[in-house]
């Protein structure tokens, strides 16, 4: 292998990596909202993420992915296809008319990765679908535009699916959203499905955008913790769940920087790798038997409008976790700038 394709082997393992981590931090969110405060409040936060998201990038990736020519119904299931594949999700796409497609998410459904499906109640997985999919229509300015659910993974079904419809009159709120458990989405055949041009999305984009996929669920689900929980209680479920999180997955993602375990020094060489895997600057010093890793920036967060410094608890909760997980006795300060933002300096020893 050249040198170059080396370092883009390299920089793509890390990113995987990372994109892994920030999955299994999402997940686990849901999962410790749900065992903490109940099935009830995680439907609620799952519906707002969802919400937000699908309000920050339905519209925008319409353009991107080069579907916003195509009819409603059509063109909000191609949306799901095209964005679930680029982020590594288990997803299909059934064409049945230009007002009626189908979407189906096969097992392992790619959210509740591994054991975690067994903890999510049916009502936070009808919550994402009331926060993004039944939510289309309105988005594209379409009011007989609505989603009609056959299927759902968590309530023991072989997936998630159902169809986009675009009926002959304008649906009530409650309408937008239905199910139809009877029902049984089409084959799917991948000569039909649709695709990426190439020259638009070469290869390093593609992987790029997988990392990002996975990360853009935390920067969503931080601050619409914080609204909805207030700034303690979502700090505490923030860093609780970062440090679960760090300390299961330390292996997998020191395997994925071609880090190892060890003490303070290790660690801190692979806090910088880790940070520069997700294109943060990480400048290290040493002095007096202490690492120190300046962070000047958060390009995950830089941009939240309704940013609270408790959202600094999910960095704070994943970097103490992987601490953990690399050795025992390492400790780690985090030190913001007065209103919680960075610059973040991270004191190892």
């Amino acid at each position: 292998m050249s040198g170059e394709a080396g370092a883009e082997d390299a920089r793509w393992r890390a990113w995987r990596g990372i994109a892994d981590l920030y999955h299994a931090f999402f997940t686990g969110l849901v999962l410790t909202v749900v065992t903490r405060r109940g099935t009830q409040d995680a439907a609620e936060f799952v519906f707002r993420a969802f919400r937000r998201q699908q309000q920050e990038r339905f519209l925008p990736g319409l353009q991107k992915l080069g579907l916003s020519h195509l009819p409603p119904a059509v063109a909000a299931a191609q949306y799901h296809y095209l964005s679930n594949w680029i982020g590594g999700v288990h997803v299909e796409y059934m064409y049945e008319s230009d007002r009626k497609a189908w979407i189906r998410y096969p097992p392992p459904r790619w959210i509740w990765k591994g054991t975690a499906i067994c903890g999510v109640p049916g009502e936070v997985s009808r919550a994402m679908l009331r926060g993004w999919h039944g939510n289309n229509g309105v988005a594209l300015g379409n009011p007989k535009l609505g989603f009609v659910c056959t299927k759902q993974s968590v309530d023991g079904q072989d997936g998630l699916e159902g169809y986009y419809c675009e009926y002959d009159h304008p649906l009530d709120i409650d309408q937008r959203l239905i199910f139809a458990r009877h029902l049984e989405a089409p084959l799917f055949d991948p000569a039909r499905a649709p695709a990426l041009p190439v020259a638009q999305w070469p290869k390093p984009r593609l992987q790029k955008a997988y990392r990002n996929y996975a990360m853009e669920y935390v920067r969503t689900a931080a601050p619409v913790l914080v609204q909805l929980f207030g700034p303690d209680d979502a700090g505490h479920l923030l860093h609780l769940t970062g440090k679960l999180i760090g300390m299961q997955c330390f292996d997998d993602v020191a395997e994925a920087l071609l880090m190892q375990r060890g003490g303070a020094r290790e660690f801190a060489a692979f806090l910088r790798a880790l940070l520069e895997a997700q294109d943060e600057v990480a400048e290290a010093s040493e002095g007096g038997g202490l690492c120190e890793i300046r962070q000047p920036n958060w390009k995950l967060m830089q941009d939240v409008g309704d940013y609270h410094r408790s959202c600094a608890e999910v960095l704070r909760g994943l970097v103490e976790g992987l601490a953990a997980g690399c050795g025992r006795g390492i400790g780690v300060q985090l030190s913001t700038a007065g209103n919680g933002r960075p610059p973040f300096t991270w004191t190892i020893g």
